[in-house]
């Protein structure tokens, strides 16, 4: 059954600033890999219909095997909408031989403007069955915080 994780954090930044990290390749990959985990982007094309793909790459894959391979995720996507400020979605397919982990996965991240900052809310769609809910949310928590330290920078 098709299942939607969020996550959502307040961080102090202007939703300009939140928003150019979102769209930076070099930005994501500094702050978007979980912990435990480094990222790489093989292509990064940041417009409607443009796509991307990146490779997570595991410190201890005993601990979280890969989808990929035995250290790695790597991930296919479409960008479906980008609006400054205020919005970036974009379909993933996980590249994988399990059809567990199969897509497409739809991720958002919507920007509110709060007195603090900016509200920062990830939500996944069509979360693939084999993603345990628990790993998931403290991945996607994960990512909000590295997000928050890459701003205060």
């Amino acid at each position: 059954m098709p299942r939607t994780d969020q996550a959502s954090r307040d961080i102090p930044a202007s939703p300009e600033r939140v928003y150019a990290a979102l769209t930076d390749p070099e930005a994501l990959a500094a702050w978007l890999p979980p912990a435990g985990m480094t990222g790489r982007f093989d292509h990064y094309d940041p417009r409607p219909g443009g796509t991307y793909r990146m490779t997570l790459t595991y410190a201890d894959p005993e601990g979280a095997p890969g989808k990929t391979t035995a250290d790695t995720d790597t991930v296919e996507a479409r960008f479906v909408e980008l609006v400054p400020d205020t919005r970036v979605t974009a379909e993933i397919d996980f590249k994988s031989d399990d059809p567990a982990f199969t897509g497409p996965m739809t991720t958002t991240w919507s920007l509110e403007p709060v007195p603090e900052g900016t509200r920062v809310t990830f939500t996944a769609t069509n979360v693939p069955d084999a993603i345990a809910p628990a790993d998931h949310a403290e991945g996607m928590s994960s990512s909000l915080l590295n997000l928050e330290a890459y701003l205060e920078r």
